[in-house]
């Protein structure tokens, strides 16, 4: 197979590099700052195109789409309409305009999509998803789940403010880098039928996008969930609380466990990761099983239509944060 990764920043390297460990076939890469083309030579050895018709004229027949949030649609119309196979990032997109062409053309040819959510490849999360699905906690009443960094620390060999992060025209903001939240708690409970937010740039960042959000779902099934998401923490910090009728699941990143509280034996069990995961662990997996997907082994886990829908729900928050309403979806 040959693999086209367009854009060459730190993501679409690291699928590069994670590609050429899987060894999986020839790989090409579009970017168009030439000097990401040169590093990418140079650092992983691979064909690098600053145009990107030149580079779909290598006939590949995947394509990953790795460039900043706002610029997600345009190469992936134009990788789909050449009978590529679509890895695209998440979110899929900083709106909707273009995505039902890109459903269309993918749905016609027959195509195999996914949008890159890795944290439900992170072995805390699958645990979450298993204990669930064996009614661990009985009926879910509630959940709280957050997520944050400060933004600087994200790429420090880098000026923050001029990463898409920071920048509405690029599609950066908490909310839609946040979206993995917002993704795994629908994966987890299902999906929402209200939404409402609070957000604005709380802090002394120099970015003109939201720093700080409070989500409020209420779930199709009842339940209802609270999604912080932000630049601000100095320390990364990343948790999930799950409330049901019979205990409790508690999940925090740094800890490196999952705790399950049971109303039956009213003690804790914890539930550790393994102690050897690499964070990396999380894209390789990701990646198999994109791969399986395209080799008809697996159905994706998310592919654009589903990614589609949960960014309704981040625009819905979004939405709700500027005019102060409960959003329905």
């Amino acid at each position: 197979m040959r693999f086209l990764v367009v854009g060459c920043g730190s993501i679409g390297k690291r699928h590069i590099r994670n590609l050429k460990a899987l060894r999986v076939g020839d790989i090409i890469a579009h970017d168009v700052q030439p000097e990401r083309c040169r590093e990418v030579q140079q650092e992983c050895g691979v064909e690098a195109h600053t145009k990107l018709e030149d580079a779909l004229a290598q006939k590949p027949e995947i394509a990953l789409i790795c460039t900043p949030t706002r610029l997600h649609i345009p190469p992936a119309l134009s990788a789909a309409r050449n009978g590529c196979h679509l890895f695209i990032e998440k979110p899929l997109s900083h709106s909707l305009e273009d995505v039902d062409e890109l459903v269309a053309i993918v749905t016609r040819k027959n195509l195999v999509t996914l949008v890159g959510c890795n944290l439900r490849f992170h072995p805390g999360i699958v645990m979450i998803k298993e204990l669930l699905d064996k009614k661990s906690v009985g009926r879910v009443v509630c959940a709280r789940v957050q997520a944050g960094q400060y933004l600087p620390d994200w790429h420090p060999w880098e000026d923050y403010r001029k990463g898409y992060s920071a920048n509405c025209s690029l599609g950066g903001g908490a909310i839609l880098d946040g979206i993995h939240e917002l993704d795994y708690i629908t994966w987890f409970l299902g999906e929402p039928s209200q939404v409402f937010c609070f957000s604005g740039r709380l802090s002394s960042l120099e970015i003109d996008t939201e720093d700080t959000a409070e989500v409020l779902l209420q779930l199709k099934s009842g339940a209802v969930v609270e999604v912080h998401l932000d630049y601000i923490q100095r320390s990364y910090g990343r948790s999930c609380q799950i409330i049901g009728e019979e205990g409790t699941i508690l999940w925090d990143f740094n800890e490196k466990q999952v705790r399950l509280y049971s109303a039956k034996t009213g003690r804790w069990q914890a539930f550790p990761e393994r102690f050897d995961y690499d964070m990396n662990d999380m894209y390789i997996e990701e990646m198999k099983h994109f791969l399986q997907c395209v080799e008809g082994k697996a159905q994706p886990m998310q592919d654009i239509a589903h990614a589609e829908r949960i960014l309704e729900i981040a625009l819905a928050a979004k939405e709700s944060a500027a005019t102060g309403k409960v959003i329905s979806l």
